[in-house]
């Protein structure tokens, strides 16, 4: 056996595996910046859909982080009162028989809802590390919002609609809210930007 050829080519395959996770760096970044350029006060909606799902992927890695980190503080990470979270699961039948703005608004309705929580859980932390959590993920809900303005979905906010949010349950910690977001995120959220209409026609 020609364990000199072996070797050289077990080297070479791990330097590609090397050079392509040192590009995909700088590409997530642009990503990132593309998204995050259009969430700045005072700017209209992005000019092009932003189908890429490699930003959202890093939401939803923040969104880990961040349960990871609310795991690990017990008492004070308690709430006094349950807070009212999207239900994250996904009924696929009852999903594919909405059209593309029933989804939406599903989708934007569970946002709202957690944006109102992570600030209730804020306003009863103390930590000044958790908070930059909680600052973070409520970021990453605005930029999201944009990728869905992109997209050409019509923006949708129960509090301005006076209407009542369906599928919601209860959480009564900081890491079970943080779980909910994660899994909306890669559950709802990501089901609905992948199969956007403007991102297939963007494919075909």
């Amino acid at each position: 056996m020609n364990t000199d050829g072996a070797n050289w080519r077990n080297g070479e395959e791990t330097r590609r595996d090397y050079e392509d996770s040192v590009m995909e760096i700088p590409r997530l970044f642009t990503v990132l910046l593309m998204v995050l350029e259009w969430t700045s006060p005072g700017l209209p909606s992005p000019l092009w859909p932003i189908c890429d799902l490699r930003a959202l992927d890093h939401f939803i890695k923040k969104a880990q982080e961040a349960e990871s980190a609310m795991r690990s503080c017990k008492e004070e990470c308690s709430l006094a009162e349950p807070l009212t979270v999207p239900q994250p699961s996904v009924d696929f039948n009852a999903w594919r028989k909405k059209n593309a703005q029933q989804q939406a608004q599903e989708v934007q309705s569970g946002l709202w809802l957690l944006s109102q929580a992570l600030r209730s859980l804020k306003s009863s932390l103390s930590n000044t590390t958790l908070h930059s959590h909680i600052d973070n993920n409520l970021g990453n809900i605005i930029s999201i919002g944009q990728v869905l303005r992109s997209l050409g979905l019509p923006e949708y906010s129960p509090s301005e609609a006076g209407a009542t949010v369906q599928d919601t349950w209860r959480v009564s910690s900081a890491s079970a809210l943080f779980q909910v977001h994660f899994n909306f995120l890669r559950g709802k959220v990501r089901l609905l930007i992948s199969h956007a209409p403007a991102c297939q026609q963007a494919i075909s």
